[in-house]
């Protein structure tokens, strides 16, 4: 169950029906629990496809400073019409990339497939935060759920739903028995065949905050 270009362009397109509808509404409120407002959330959400794209297009081995995603005057409307084409830039990247490209991230060296879902993970996750800052109805479906949880999280519950597993792996929340992750809740970006069997947790402070 691979995290495929097509699913990162679906969860672009997902993510920008589901925030649309409340373009106009107060994006200063707080992002969930996220220290960050949901303008600050969205625009994150989109300079993290751009860091990706540029990463993997470059097989970078170090941090490359990331492009901006927006101008400070933008619209929310024009930045939420942004998710969907800064998803398709990192999957048609991935999509042209050789089986052996990869590049730097600060939990390790991502391989095509990596980002992708990394890039996944972000939308789906700070898409949550933003609705529940703006009180939005939002609930990806389970299979492309599944699929980021499977690549990034491979230590995490297989017999519980894909979509509140991957809200506790990714700190967000419980689920049922098992407490919310600590802060230093990680990703497996490397290719699946160098995971260690072991539950990754972030070394060096999160870049930027309360991602």
């Amino acid at each position: 169950m691979s995290v495929e270009a097509d699913d990162l362009i679906a969860v672009g397109r997902l993510c920008t029906v589901a925030l649309r509808p409340a373009a106009d509404g107060d994006w200063t409120v707080k992002a969930g629990d996220l220290d960050w407002d949901c303008r600050q959330t969205l625009e994150h959400m989109l300079s993290a496809q751009m860091f990706y794209a540029a990463n993997l297009a470059m097989r970078s081995t170090s941090r490359l400073r990331g492009p901006r995603s927006a101008e400070p005057g933008a619209s929310i409307a024009d930045l939420i019409a942004l998710i969907e084409p800064c998803a398709t830039i990192v999957a048609r990247v991935a999509a042209e990339a050789p089986a052996a490209a990869r590049g730097f991230h600060p939990q390790g060296l991502a391989d095509a497939e990596g980002f992708l879902g990394m890039a996944c993970n972000e939308l789906l996750i700070h898409a949550h935060d933003v609705a529940r800052g703006l009180k939005l109805d939002y609930r990806p479906p389970a299979e492309l759920a599944d699929k980021v949880l499977r690549r990034l999280y491979p230590w995490a519950p297989k017999d519980t739903d894909p979509w509140p597993t991957l809200l506790w792996a990714a700190g967000r929340a419980s689920l049922g028995g098992w407490p919310r992750q600590e802060p230093d809740w990680a990703v497996h970006c490397a290719p699946l065949s160098e995971w260690d069997g072991q539950i990754r947790k972030r070394t060096l402070p999160p870049l930027p905050p309360n991602r």
